[in-house]
């Protein structure tokens, strides 16, 4: 507890250093639970208020981790109560967080300490202005460690300080958004931790999972990529789709698609090749965007699934798929809604805001149940083999919420898989596909600053995919997305 303290302590005020300026003469009041970590926090006022820090407990509950308190009392610090310890009946809310509010609305900083990992269900918490500085200690109260599904009353954190390793509810699901940026404080559980749940990706990772072409190759040493995309009603699919995977780095790729686009290829993407079908010699596939209700498009996705070679199932091509027709290497790309799909046609019975409450287990659920590799798109990505195996990874905001962004993952990812040496297995597959996100997300922020399409996305490719061979990281603490210094999640 004391080491967790200590990391509390040096985060928060790294922070109001950051934030607000200064430390010394800075106020910091905490929501205190009465558990463990509530205990946590109380040691950490103390170490605070050492420093200079006017410090406040605002204690939830009729009692509060003795040593805590008698270190905060030692320290200088002051207590606040919301229960009235006399008369075990709870105020009003209104008297209840009176005081309480006062304080919150006077402090630099508010640290929520009311409930701990092991606790589940709605936490009742002082409404609070967005301007609050707030730090989570271990993780935001009402967040289920677990999963990431979020509770009513939960506060949205500024940073959240976890101890001893990255949880999984907060790196998925609503506790992902809630979080903020993520600190991981080394409390020694490293010996007795088990095999981690779930892996994190981060730029280095990327950089040593990108294919280095030799100095040997050819064209078609080097990658074939063959694409059905497209169909009368959306010919932009395919262009977008054909523009990112030549971006990405192609020995070639071979399109396969209705008359009517093949101008439009030919005038856009002049590396493309026409195909006449699905038969096509390549090393991989990208199968769906825009073909919508084509049925002879719908035949040449099925064909190219069939073949058995690394293959990207996304949009319209998910729509037909079923269990049957699943593979080890293939790649499914859905959104939730279109994972509430794929469930239902396997016999589970769920909907979309189940999925985006635990995404982690329903996409493990889509894995096992058609034998591929799950690309779960969302705040942060899922992306599991069928052995269970996850990574999942964070990059990108909403600048990539826009029609044709999908249709640009697909081409990176499908060209991605034909460049690879030798066939991936599931596991390869999985960390190919947060890669192939990772470029996704670096291509959004480079595209910008400003409003731009999915053309303008595609376009950033090659100085995305650049960064990533890198191993460099566009994304700062402001992007709200995870930056613990370690990969795995207990």
């Amino acid at each position: 507890m004391r080491q967790a303290a200590f990391g509390l302590a040096q985060h928060t005020m790294d922070l109001l250093r950051a934030r607000r300026g200064r430390v010394y003469g800075s106020s910091a009041a905490a929501l205190v639970g009465t558990g463990n970590n509530g205990g946590d926090a109380l040691l950490a006022l103390a170490l605070m208020a050492r420093r200079g820090v006017a410090c406040t407990a605002i204690l939830t509950g009729e009692k509060a981790h003795a040593e805590g308190l008698a270190a905060l009392r030692k320290a200088g610090g002051k207590l606040v109560r919301t229960v009235n310890s006399a008369d075990t009946r709870q105020r009003s809310r209104s008297n209840r967080w009176r005081e309480a509010n006062q304080v919150i609305a006077g402090a630099d900083v508010l640290i929520d300490a009311v409930l701990g990992t092991g606790a589940r269900g709605a936490v009742e918490l002082p409404k609070i202005s967005p301007e609050t500085l707030v730090v989570a200690c271990d993780l935001p109260s009402g967040v289920d460690a677990d999963t990431g599904q979020a509770h009513g009353g939960v506060l949205p954190a500024n940073l959240t300080v976890t101890f001893g390793a990255l949880k999984v509810g907060l790196a998925v699901g609503e506790g992902r958004l809630l979080a903020g940026r993520v600190e991981v404080v080394d409390i020694g559980l490293g010996p007795h931790l088990g095999k981690p749940e779930l892996h994190v990706l981060e730029p280095g990772d990327a950089a040593r999972t990108l294919p280095r072409p030799a100095q040997s190759v050819h064209k078609y040493s080097r990658g074939v990529l063959g694409l059905v995309a497209g169909s009368a009603q959306y010919p932009g699919a395919a262009l977008l789709t054909a523009t990112a995977a030549v971006n990405t780095g192609l020995g070639m790729l071979r399109t396969v698609s209705v008359p009517e686009i093949g101008p439009l290829l030919a005038q856009r993407v002049p590396e493309a090749i026409p195909a006449p079908d699905a038969t096509a010699h390549v090393q991989a596939w990208a199968v769906g965007p825009g073909i919508g209700e084509d049925p002879l498009q719908a035949k040449n996705a099925a064909v190219a699934i069939g073949t058995g070679l690394p293959c990207v199932v996304d949009a319209s091509a998910l729509r037909t798929f079923q269990p049957e027709q699943g593979h080890g290497r293939l790649v499914l790309t859905p959104h939730a809604g279109e994972l509430e799909d794929l469930l239902n046609r396997a016999g589970l019975r769920v909907d979309r805001t189940a999925i985006e409450r635990d995404p982690l287990r329903w996409a493990r659920w889509a894995a096992v149940g058609y034998s591929s590799v799950v690309l779960l798109k969302g705040p942060t990505t899922v992306c599991v083999s069928p052995d269970g195996y996850a990574v999942v990874i964070s990059a990108g905001g909403p600048e990539l919420a826009t029609a044709g962004s999908g249709d640009v993952l697909t081409g990176i990812l499908g060209a991605l898989l034909a460049v690879q040496p030798v066939q991936p297995s599931p596991y390869e597959l999985a960390r190919l596909a947060a890669t192939a996100v990772l470029v996704h997300g670096t291509a959004g922020r480079l595209a910008g600053p400003g409003p731009f399409g999915a053309s303008g996305l595609a376009e950033a490719v090659p100085e995305a995919l650049h960064a990533a061979a890198a191993g460099e990281s566009v994304f700062n603490s402001t992007s709200r997305v995870i930056n613990s210094g370690s990969k795995e999640i207990a």
